[in-house]
């Protein structure tokens, strides 16, 4: 699949940096100014509760939402003046469901093989490739509406990787799964990053899924950034155990004060109407 794409000698520029960016609707300002710069293969953590201003960060990255003010640089390229070339250069996984439950996962890879643009040649090879990378060679030619959850979303990472980005964004990658598929999603995760090179940036308002994969993380409530580092740096700096605490720290509220289910579906409908 892959061939190694991890950093070569002397590369420093960043595979993601954001300076200032921001994004208000009407006088809702949802990301304050944040900045931060990844280093290519570093798995980074955007954390906070719901309505902390993650997915709209990525939505702004991946060229989906125009950013208010500041900039955003993705593989060098700029996400407003370059944005055909982020793209390209660009996997991402949705918080909401995005393969269709009445394809085969066989036909929903296809149908991404074609935006993507592989060669007619490649495409079936490709597929069943990443298909196997993600334990899905046996459920090819059945319909994504007979999946779990779990599966549904390996095969949403599946479409994400086809074209073999070197940049990854998963929104939530984990969101409603139970303990042991949460696991086999972690594993993936951190197999593309160790094995592939494939810089990924996620969000998450779990913990212990940041601590699990994330080299990096930056901490946002009401739309800022109030610190980012290694789990364990922060841990230290807080003289705290656990990334909860630290979170609660850095804050001065736990991870679960972001608001309701309710709450977050509001706010995400005003943005779309907004936006």
């Amino acid at each position: 699949m892959y061939k190694n794409q991890a950093a070569g000698e002397g590369a420093v520029r960043p595979a993601l940096e954001a300076v200032h960016l921001t994004r208000r609707f009407g006088s809702f300002t949802a990301v304050d100014a944040i900045s931060f710069s990844v280093l290519p293969g570093t798995i980074f953590g955007l954390l906070g509760p719901n309505g902390a201003g993650k997915s709209t960060t990525i939505k702004m990255l991946t060229t989906l939402l125009l950013p208010t003010a500041g900039t955003g640089r993705v593989n060098g390229f700029d996400i407003v003046r370059q944005s055909v070339d982020v793209r390209r250069v660009i996997g991402y996984v949705p918080q909401m469901v995005s393969a269709d439950g009445n394809l085969t996962a066989f036909e929903n890879l296809l149908i991404f093989a074609k935006l993507y643009g592989i060669p007619r040649a490649e495409r079936r090879e490709r597929i069943m490739e990443v298909l196997a990378f993600m334990g899905l060679s046996d459920m090819a030619g059945v319909l994504v509406r007979k999946f779990s959850g779990g599966m549904i979303r390996r095969l949403e990472i599946a479409q994400s990787i086809l074209h073999l980005p070197p940049v990854l964004f998963l929104d939530e990658p984990t969101v409603g799964l139970d303990p042991v598929v949460r696991r086999s999603v972690w594993d993936h995760i951190f197999t593309l990053n160790t094995e592939f090179g494939v810089t990924i940036l996620l969000t998450t308002h779990y913990m212990e899924e940041a601590e699990e994969l994330c080299q990096q993380v930056a901490i946002m409530h009401q739309g800022r950034v109030v610190t980012l580092g290694a789990p364990a740096d922060l841990k230290a700096t807080a003289g705290v155990t656990t990334l909860d605490e630290a979170f609660a720290h850095f804050t001065g509220s736990s991870i679960q004060e972001g608001g309701t289910y309710r709450d977050a579906a509001r706010a995400r409908r005003t943005a779309r109407r907004l936006g």
